[in-house]
């Protein structure tokens, strides 16, 4: 698979990162099967989170891939921490070290390739990200920080007191949640696609080397369900499938091309759980869609030009 670099981390990881928030519903013989598919495939970068099922799904992880030093070396282990359930966000410095023991505990591993701060905390006080940050990169415990669902004051915010750079941010994003792309063509205009949500986040990444992980990059609305087949979404479909025949690729594949096409180079993150499905992710790597066939898929979807 293509690869890319993740920030300034120094690391060379594959174009697609695999999400394992899914992996404690299916069966261990499944989630074993999956996860050798996606070594097979050059997808050796899993996201994590201490939250998904309550931990259950990096218990599983390590489980299945039979995590000892040599398997630890071939892969790239991503997780986040800062969500409490039934609290809120926590990013004192005593849950970020509290729950990096946690994730290194289930995940059966000495070190995180990269730990993201999962969305932002209102109550955050950066000095004590910082410290926890300093403690975690000098023990060798973590050896890269970024964060997730933050603009760019929050990360500026971060960045006066953390030493580390800041890597990534994994930010929602799809063909149909795509307000971060859409801002961007509506400058100076008075529609409602010309409305600044999120303080011009890509171009932020972009200036800085933070690397975009779109997640849920095939869903519509906040996980309302999976564009592709939908009926909500005809126009959007006929152009996804006219364009796949073309390639010879399933649909999944051109979704997924057409955010790889973006020049700002994301990583996206997967959801799903089955081999074929992720083996059509990766192919997404190999094709390299037309400025026009972008922008056709963009207005399929309901987007506008000005």
């Amino acid at each position: 698979m293509r690869t890319i670099n993740l920030g300034l981390s120094g690391l060379t990881v594959p174009v697609i990162a695999v999400g394992c928030m899914r992996i404690n519903a299916i069966g261990k013989e499944e989630a074993a099967r999956f996860v050798k598919a996606s070594l097979d495939l050059g997808a050796y970068f899993f996201d994590h989170a201490d939250v998904y099922g309550g931990g259950t799904c990096e218990e599983i992880f390590a489980d299945v891939i039979g995590m000892t030093s040599s398997v630890r070396e071939k892969i790239l282990l991503q997780t986040k921490c800062g969500i409490r359930p039934q609290v809120a966000f926590d990013f004192s410095k005593e849950h970020i070290l509290k729950s990096v023991e946690g994730s290194l505990k289930r995940l059966k591993t000495d070190y995180i390739d990269v730990l993201l701060l999962h969305r932002p905390d209102a109550l955050v006080e950066p000095e004590e990200v910082a410290e926890a940050f300093g403690l975690l990169h000098a023990s060798g415990k973590v050896r890269h920080f970024g964060v997730s669902n933050q603009n760019p004051m929050q990360i500026r915010l971060l960045q006066k007191y953390v030493k580390q750079p800041i890597v990534a941010n994994q930010l929602q994003l799809s063909i149909t949640n795509a307000t971060m792309i859409s801002q961007g063509l509506h400058v100076n205009m008075l529609d409602a696609d010309a409305v600044n949500r999120d303080g011009l986040t890509l171009d932020f990444c972009r200036l800085n080397d933070i690397t975009v992980q779109p997640w849920s990059p095939f869903q519509y609305g906040f996980f309302e369900g999976v564009f592709l087949g939908s009926e909500k979404f005809p126009k959007l479909n006929g152009k996804i499938d006219e364009i796949a025949k073309k390639y010879e690729v399933s649909n999944t594949t051109i979704a997924m091309a057409w955010l790889l096409r973006h020049p700002a180079r994301f990583q996206p993150v997967t959801g799903t759980m089955n081999p074929s499905r992720l083996r059509d992710c990766v192919k997404a790597s190999e094709v390299t869609l037309t400025k026009e066939e972008w922008y056709e898929i963009y207005l399929a979807a309901g987007n506008t030009l000005p």
